[in-house]
């Protein structure tokens, strides 16, 4: 008689337990990137939640990262966390899947290429030195100066327009939209977005002054009459192997996808790190003098000279994760590091918990931008650092969002230092993407002549 086969007996990360129904979501909901922090703290890098009915495993150790993102990416698509945002971008790079990304990816992959970079550089240090020659030394708020910055950049170097007369209402119309998005993908009972509620109103109007902004962009190119070398000229020159091109509603969706992710990801980023620069002002003096070793325009061929300001760029983002969360779910049953991810599971990396995993990183929460130098870089896992995320599914504008970042920081820091006003210090709201809540209220101080 044959021995009896048993079948492996399933094996579940540990996790909080939660209350019952709801499982973890009060917590997530009062503190986010608190609770992130302490699963891994408490139970271990790998750490189920539950929110409401739902599998929630978020992944704080690099081996397992890659695991999902890189080397079994195919299992893994974006949640379904991501219908939030697909009400705001569409079906654009950030949102899309399978065959349609991939095209899509294609067609836009050569507008970031470094030859191009180099035309964009120029750009964004002409845009940075017009904002720089308003100012005066009276208080402002930096994260408004930055959102007008990188929506003005983006706006030139991949469509060839100047949005900046449009940039307020540009920009509360965004901040509506992902603020819907964000409250939409959290909510525990969803409210159809057709219901005619206060709330779906507004976000209407916000995303009806989107569209039109959009539109108005592919319907000026369309009356040039040729499509232009930008990216917007690419894509509306893209065909099909049946010849066919995008429509309308693909061409809008990824205008939108670029100007949100050139724009506001941005613009966070470097709020936050002059936020940290005028904490430290030793690491300040330094970016100062590097930048101002450079005589004349800031241009790609001088960022090998901006290493350093590079490096605190980077510990920045390590710090404050523009994108601080984002999810794949299981498209069939895995196991990763040990433990069984059944499918439908959501599987999450925080680079804000993962950035400060004691693990990877001394003094996890001190800012040391030479944790970036070369040989330390080495000793690091590779996905122990994910500003970008990484694998297939990487950031297609991670090189042109640093050099921006290096350019505007060293055009503002040889001629101008940046304070936070007395009791100013920003607030984080983690939300679809890690902003300061009330602003970045600072004061301006001209630098002498040397």
């Amino acid at each position: 008689m044959a021995a009896a086969t048993t079948a492996p007996e399933l094996r579940f990360p540990p996790g909080p337990r939660g209350v019952p129904i709801l499982g973890n979501v009060l917590d997530v909901w009062r503190d986010p990137l608190g609770f992130f922090v302490r699963g891994p703290r408490d139970h271990g890098d790998i750490v189920r939640f539950r929110f409401g009915h739902h599998r929630y495993i978020l992944l704080n150790e690099p081996d397992a990262i890659r695991h999902v993102l890189i080397d079994n990416a195919k299992s893994y698509q974006k949640s379904r966390n991501y219908d939030a945002l697909r009400l705001v971008l569409g079906n654009g790079l950030v949102t899309s899947e399978g065959d349609f990304w991939r095209r899509q990816r294609k067609l836009a992959q050569p507008a970031f290429h470094r030859q191009r970079l180099a035309g964009f550089a120029r750009t964004m240090a002409e845009c940075t030195e017009d904002m720089i020659a308003s100012w005066d030394e009276s208080p402002f708020d930096m994260h408004h100066e930055l959102m007008a910055l990188t929506l003005r950049i983006v706006g030139r170097t991949l469509f060839s327009t100047d949005l900046s007369g449009e940039a307020a209402a540009i920009g509360e119309a965004i901040t509506v939209g992902l603020k819907h998005a964000n409250d939409y993908a959290e909510a525990v009972i969803r409210i159809p977005p057709w219901l005619p509620t206060p709330n779906n109103l507004r976000f209407k109007s916000a995303v009806r002054v989107l569209d039109a902004m959009v539109m108005r962009i592919i319907e000026d190119r369309r009356k040039r009459g040729e499509p232009g070398d930008d990216l917007l000229g690419m894509l509306m020159s893209a065909r099909d192997d049946d010849g066919h091109g995008m429509t309308d509603r693909q061409l809008r969706d990824e205008v939108m996808t670029l100007v949100l992710a050139g724009h506001e990801t941005t613009a966070n980023a470097l709020a936050w790190t002059f936020d940290l620069l005028s904490r430290h002002p030793d690491v300040e003096r330094r970016v100062h003098a590097e930048a101002s070793a450079i005589e004349g325009p800031i241009g790609i061929e001088q960022l090998p000279q901006l290493s350093y300001t590079l490096r605190v760029l980077q510990e920045s983002m390590r710090l404050y994760p523009p994108v601080w969360v984002f999810e794949r779910e299981a498209m069939a049953d895995d196991v990763v590091s040990g433990f069984n991810i059944p499918r439908g599971t959501l599987v999450a990396v925080c680079p804000w918990s993962l950035h400060r995993n004691p693990r990877y990183w001394d003094n996890p929460e001190g800012f040391d931008p030479d944790r970036f130098l070369p040989a330390a870089v080495e000793r690091r896992p590779r996905c122990a650092y994910l500003p970008f995320a990484t694998g297939p599914r990487q950031c297609i504008g991670n090189a042109f969002a640093l050099m921006e970042g290096q350019i505007v920081l060293a055009t503002v820091a040889r001629e101008w230092r940046l304070s936070l006003v007395p009791g100013g210090a920003p607030v984080v709201d983690p939300k679809v993407t890690l902003r300061p809540r009330d602003g970045l209220p600072m004061t301006r101080h001209r630098r002498s002549p040397a």
